[in-house]
């Protein structure tokens, strides 16, 4: 598919606001996905490390 100009690009044949919703919909997904995890994960150091000191000073 060739296009003639660069609105047109963003445009896509009439289906840009659907394309470019769904590249974006996907952007933020995978951007979750590695987020999530990654904030998880740095929860539970720290309640475990707050669990840690607790027992320590026991």
């Amino acid at each position: 598919m060739s296009f003639s100009s660069f609105a047109e690009f963003l445009a896509m044949g009439r289906h840009g606001l659907y394309v470019w919703s769904s590249f974006g919909i996907t952007l933020v997904v995978l951007a979750l996905n590695v987020a999530l995890p990654l904030l998880a994960r740095r929860r539970y150091l720290q309640e475990e490390a707050r669990r840690m000191r607790r027992e320590e000073m026991q």
